[in-house]
C-alpha cells in the first residue's frame, strides 16, 4: 500500500491521477474528507483522514502502509508536520519514504524553507527508512499567481533582475514520483529536478506571449516593493518574508543550474516552459480559472 500526503494540493492531485490510471491502490490523507471531492472520484484512492500536525490521528492512515510520499505545505509548520509524520511512519513500519523537497534544502540558506528542507531530510536520512529525496526546482505552476496582473496590465511584475531560473512542470514530477514509488532502486537517492532550460523573465514573458498570441512584458521590480504590494494584496507577513528571501536566493543564481535527472528519470525530455505556456494558453489570457498553486 502507497500513502500520498499533500493529497489535495496540487502535486498531491497530480501524483494520484498517475498512480490511479496505473491501476495502483493508493491511499490519500486528507484533513478535511468533505474537500476531496476530485481525488475520491479516483479509481484505486482511497480517503483517509489525518492531520500531520496531529501525530495521533495517522494511526490508520499507515496501518499496513510500505511506501509513503511526503508533501506538505510551504508554511510555518512544515518543519514540524513532516517530523511528525516522518516518526509515525517509522513506528507503523513504513518501509520508504519518498519526499518532495526544494532543490536547494541547504542548513544554513537565507531562505528559511530550504532550510526547514534541509533539516527534513536529514531527520528523514536518520530515521532507518529508506528514503528518496525529489528536489523540485519552481514550479511552472507559479506563473499561474502572475494571471491577475497579465491579464489587467499585460505584464508580469517580479524582483528577478535579469536572472535564470530552471522551472519544471508539476506533471514532470508526478510521473517521476509514481515510478519512484512503485518501483526498485531508488533508495538512498536524491534527484534535483528541473526543467530543460533555464530562462530569464524577459524570456518566460516572450514565450508567454507567443502561447497566447498577446503581448506580455515582464517588469523587474525592487524586492521591498514586491514585498509591500504582496502585504496590500492581504499575503501573510510570514509568506510575503519568505518571497522576498527565496528571490533574494534566485538572483543569486540559486535556481538557475538544468539538471539532466528527470529527463534521465522520464526517459524523456522534460516538459518545455514553451509546452506548458501552449497547454495553458487560455488561462494566461484569462479565458480559463488557473488551476491551484
Amino acid at each position: 500500500m502507497i500513502l500520498v500526503t499533500g493529497a489535495t494540493g496540487l502535486n498531491g492531485k497530480e501524483l494520484l491521477r498517475r498512480l490511479s490510471a496505473r491501476g495502483v491502490a493508493v491511499r490519500a490523507l486528507v484533513r478535511n474528507p468533505a474537500k476531496a471531492g476530485a481525488i475520491a472520484a479516483l479509481p484505486q484512492v482511497e480517503i483517509v483522514q489525518g492531520d500531520m500536525a496531529r501525530p495521533e490521528t495517522l494511526t490508520a492512515a499507515l496501518r499496513d502502509v510500505d511506501r509513503a510520499m511526503l508533501i506538505s505545505s510551504s508554511d510555518p509548520m512544515m518543519l514540524d508536520v513532516q517530523s511528525n509524520f516522518i516518526d509515525a511512519a517509522g513506528k507503523a513500519g513504513v518501509k520508504h519514504i519518498v519526499k518532495l523537497s526544494g532543490i536547494m534544502p541547504e542548513l544554513d540558506s537565507a531562505f528559511r524553507f530550504a532550510r526547514m528542507h534541509g533539516e527534513i531530510e536529514k531527520r528523514l536520512e536518520a530515521s532507518g527508512m529508506a528514503f528518496t529525496h525529489l528536489r523540485a526546482g519552481e514550479f511552472m505552476a507559479a506563473y499561474f499567481r502572475q494571471v491577475p496582473a497579465i491579464v489587467a496590465k499585460g505584464a508580469m511584475f517580479l524582483p528577478m533582475d535579469d536572472a535564470r531560473i530552471a522551472s519544471i512542470d508539476v506533471g514532470d514530477i508526478a510521473d517521476i514520483a509514481a515510478d519512484v514509488l512503485t518501483s526498485s532502486g531508488h533508495e538512498g537517492k536524491t534527484y534535483p529536478l528541473t526543467g530543460p532550460e533555464a530562462l530569464t523573465m524577459t524570456q518566460v514573458a516572450e514565450k508567454l506571449s507567443a502561447a497566447t498570441g498577446k503581448t506580455i512584458r515582464y517588469v523587474n521590480v525592487p524586492p521591498e516593493a514586491a514585498r509591500q504590494a504582496q502585504l496590500a494584496a492581504g499575503m501573510p507577513p510570514y509568506l510575503a518574508d519568505a518571497l522576498f528571501e527565496l528571490f533574494a536566493e534566485r538572483r543569486n543564481g540559486k535556481e538557475a543550474k538544468v539538471w539532466p535527472d528527470a529527463g534521465a528519470l522520464l526517459a524523456r525530455p522534460p516538459t518545455s516552459f514553451d509546452e506548458f505556456a501552449r497547454r495553458n494558453a487560455s488561462v494566461f489570457r484569462g479565458e480559463a480559472p488557473p488551476p491551484q498553486v
